[in-house]
């Protein structure tokens, strides 16, 4: 079997390495190719997953590249993991939009949009030479903002699925609440990419006993302060909301704290910096602890467990990934992509059904879904009027003063990024 990493050279990649040494025996790799056009990076990391591979034993070989072409040839699956602009892009779209009393993020929000049209054009670039090289190839996407650039892969026909760690991570910490192993904790877990809810915790698989109550009245205190929400909202409202729930929940609140301390961008850049000194070191032969910080927690494990699905091996037959909705959710398009559970193969990923969706949650999923749709429209066709119209659309921006001046602020920041600027 051989898999592709596109954007090879991030610091993020030490951790897929070690999961896919670790889980050999799930996905039997015998070639990883990691590709990437930063050439200095990519020597680092490459040596580094080098020495982990044969620290853990792992017989495959690792490959690396600066050629998308030679990368992608024969791939089984390719793995997309981008960041167009590097993290001084990232720093504009975490800071600008913060002058109009708006979140500042790179996911959501106008940063999130502003991050979305330098991607989009890019995936499917390189999609379309994935295609043209090797039509049979699974494209994973782990590229944010992952619910718009995998809606804007399957619209062009891609084979693709979007993949988070967001629901991996409530997985592992339940099964650690609970005291029991992840795989017997099937979420409950509805949404957008970013904008999802865990609306039940099962023990054992679909039908299992539903173990949410339990959690909320024993550990509902460590779960409040880890999405840094208030507890009393946790049981009024009976769910567990990803936290990127906050930038909804607690907008006002959120953006005095951005206006207050160093951006994640900043504090991820000088994290970056040590991490590349640690990684050309010929003595590491293991990812550092520092990398836990760096964020991505289990997407290892994630993105292990979903190649194995599509490519026929040992996955899990129940995963949370980002596909076409087709009706799961019947107050949203047909086109739009959802984060659910599905069931996943060699035909790709279909999802579960899921119990009617209260409208506190179903109104914020379609006002968000309806944002997505202007969004990619932008990315896809550029232009003013309709980036004005994204922004306006987005219920972290709405009023049009915001989204005129936003606009101005984020074709400023992204012209060399944006051909129709």
């Amino acid at each position: 079997m051989k898999l592709t990493v596109v954007g090879g050279g991030s610091t993020y990649t030490p951790e897929l390495i070690d999961g896919f040494a670790r889980l050999r025996d799930t996905l039997p790799i015998e070639e990883l190719v990691l590709v990437d056009p930063a050439a200095d990076r990519l020597d680092l990391v490459g040596g580094l997953a080098r020495r982990i591979f044969a620290r853990q034993g792992h017989p495959g070989r690792v490959v690396t590249t600066p050629h998308l072409e030679e990368g992608i040839e024969g791939a089984d699956a390719v793995l997309l993991q981008l960041r167009v602009g590097g993290q001084a892009a990232r720093q504009q779209d975490e800071t600008w939009p913060l002058d109009c009393g708006c979140v500042g993020q790179e996911t959501t929000g106008a940063g999130g949009l502003a991050k979305a049209l330098r991607t989009v054009p890019v995936v499917l670039d390189i999609a379309e030479r994935v295609r043209r090289t090797n039509p049979d190839a699974w494209i994973i996407d782990f590229t944010n903002p992952v619910g718009i650039v995998t809606r804007a892969l399957l619209q062009a026909g891609h084979k693709a699925v979007g993949l988070c760690n967001v629901a991996i991570g409530f997985q592992r910490k339940f099964a650690g609440m609970l005291g029991v192993t992840p795989g017997e904790i099937h979420l409950e877990h509805v949404g957008l990419n970013h904008l999802t809810w865990e609306t039940g915790v099962r023990l054992g698989g679909p039908e299992g006993e539903d173990v949410l109550p339990k959690l909320l009245a024993e550990y509902g205190d460590p779960i409040a302060a880890d999405l840094h929400l208030p507890r009393p909202l946790l049981d009024r409202l009976g769910v567990v909301p990803s936290y990127y729930l906050r930038y909804y929940y607690a907008h006002d609140e959120v953006v005095r704290e951005l206006r207050t301390k160093p951006s994640r961008a900043a504090e991820v850049a000088a994290m970056e910096r040590r991490l590349l000194e640690m990684y050309a070191d010929p003595a590491l032969d293991e990812k550092p602890e520092l990398l836990a910080e760096r964020g991505g927690a289990y997407y290892s494990e994630a993105a292990v467990d979903l190649a194995a699905g599509l490519l026929g091996g040992g996955g899990s037959p129940y995963q949370v990934v980002n596909t076409y909705n087709r009706g799961t959710l019947p107050f949203l398009p047909d086109d739009a992509v959802i984060e659910v559970q599905a069931a996943v193969g060699h035909q790709g990923a279909t999802p579960l059904s899921v119990p009617a969706v209260d409208p506190l949650y179903a109104g914020l999923m379609a006002q968000v879904t309806a944002y997505e749709e202007l969004a990619l429209q932008a990315a896809l066709r550029g232009g003013r009027d309709r980036v004005f119209r994204a922004l306006l659309a987005h219920p972290l921006i709405g009023q049009y003063e915001y989204a005129q001046t936003l606009t101005d602020q984020l074709i400023s920041h992204n012209r060399e990024h944006l051909a129709w600027a």
